[in-house]
């Protein structure tokens, strides 16, 4: 790598050109990839407001050990230079000896507003929002907005929207950078300014504020607090890592396994193994209806070629089923979690998937007669047509009761105020086994129970 080699010569001069060049992010993803010492000579080789930009990328475990090592001037630079809800952000992931080092290094007065931006509710809007927020006084003209904006922007998280505040710093509007260039510049921008303005609470949910941005298509959201006077904004690259966030954690829950928000290769075997273990040894003890009903049922089973097929045919029913569930509970859970599903809808979606699964019922159905017919040749066996049949409707009947079931667990959860990826993920596959296998036995009882009566 030639800065690396540059680097290696003392050529300083050319490395820090090098740096210049570089797009910050790609600095960031350099540091992570080379050794430590190499990183912290190229990170105090970069300009003090870059050093801070290119520190706000690295990932947790990059940021703490450059703490670690370099000097309390040269933290102070950078946490001046942080915007706020990176400087949070830094300070909640770091373990107490980074962070007391943090502390010692900033202003008692940032000290006292890092302080309160930790009191705020984890995952909550204010524990992600900025107080770097460009405000316009009520009054003021576009000249005085601008002249401003010209003074107090450059230190500022975006200038895009201005948020327009009364004395008592209650918000009242928002006028974009726009309407501020093409209006005149003795025009009020209390004429100017959208006074129907959307915003958040401080201890709004974070998924619910990247719901109402995604909505309204905007790219920055005023916070306010319970008095509705404005306390700071959330923009959307704060918004896009929560959206990244709760979608890595809602996959994991729904592969059972405990989320965790450790990069995946930085994540120690042990920790992995913990995460997964409990939900595995729950699931483990649950199945064990399974192997009950089986083994209830050996008179069934057991019969000569008949009970052969019957058996042969379990892992096809009862994989089908588990699918079949899954791929309801899945979309109504990615449905309840981007607000598209509400909980007085759940007429409706048991209705339309009631609707989705007869039609699928009847498709697996008909597909199972033909390859039981075809590839297994029950034809060929004595009552083939009456095993088929078992079989068939057995297939009928589980994916209509498996479909059921993986649309309304998640709805129940949520009424429940349970999270419906852990309550429902982890355990559709074992409620329709045990559905599914019930089933089975009951249908070969009933349809096979005259011609052999060993199943009686």
């Amino acid at each position: 790598m030639e800065i690396l080699d540059l680097l290696k010569e003392k050529k300083i001069s050319q490395v820090t050109g090098l740096l210049d060049s570089m797009n910050n992010v790609d600095i960031a993803t350099l540091l992570e990839e080379i050794n430590l010492e190499c990183a912290i000579k190229l990170f105090r080789l970069l300009k003090t407001d870059d050093a801070a930009e290119v520190f706000s990328y690295l990932n947790t475990q990059t940021q703490q050990k450059i703490v670690e090592i370099i000097s309390e001037k040269e933290i102070t630079n950078i946490v001046n230079e942080l915007f706020m809800d990176d400087t949070v952000d830094l300070i909640e992931a770091m373990p107490a000896n980074v962070v007391k080092k943090i502390l010692k290094s900033t202003k008692p007065e940032l000290r006292t507003e890092i302080n309160k931006f930790l009191a705020y509710p984890d995952n909550s809007a204010g524990s992600i929002m900025t107080s770097e927020y460009l405000d316009l006084k009520q009054g003021m003209t576009v000249n005085q907005a601008l002249e401003r904006i010209r003074k107090i922007g450059d230190f500022k998280e975006t200038v895009n929207s201005c948020y327009c505040v009364d004395a008592t710093k209650h918000l009242i509007g928002v006028v974009s950078i726009k309407d501020l260039l093409l209006a005149q510049p003795d025009t009020l921008i209390d004429d100017i300014m959208t006074t129907n303005v959307i915003f958040t609470t401080t201890h709004a949910d974070q998924e619910d504020v990247s719901r109402t941005i995604t909505k309204y298509d905007i790219l920055s959201i005023p916070v306010v607090d319970g008095e509705e006077r404005m306390v700071g904004i959330i923009t959307i690259d704060d918004i896009i890592d929560v959206i990244e966030e709760e979608a890595t954690e809602d996959i994991q829950k729904m592969a059972a396994i405990t989320p965790t928000h450790t990069p995946y290769l930085k994540t120690s075997v042990w920790r992995l193994w913990l995460n997964r273990m409990p939900w595995l040894l729950i699931l483990l003890i649950s199945a064990t209806f399974t192997g009950l009903i089986i083994n209830s049922n050996e008179d069934v089973l057991n019969l000569p070629v008949v009970g052969i097929i019957l058996t042969g045919c379990i892992p096809m029913l009862m994989d089908t089923g588990g699918n079949a569930g899954s791929q309801s509970s899945v979309t109504i859970i990615r449905s309840l979690a981007l607000g598209e599903v509400k909980l007085k809808d759940f007429l409706k979606v048991m209705w339309k998937e009631m609707r989705v699964a007869v039609i699928m019922s009847t498709t697996l159905a008909a597909a199972t007669f033909v390859k039981l017919m075809v590839i297994d040749r029950l034809y060929n066996v004595e009552s083939g047509f009456l095993i088929a049949a078992v079989i068939c409707l057995t297939m009928f009947l589980t994916v209509l009761l498996a479909k059921i079931v993986g649309c309304a667990l998640p709805i129940i959860a949520k009424a429940c105020k349970l999270d419906p990826a852990v309550v429902t993920s982890p355990f559709i596959t074992t409620i329709v086994d045990v559905l599914s296998l019930s089933i089975y036995v009951s249908m070969s009882v009933a349809i096979l129970g005259n011609l052999y009566p060993a199943i009686g």
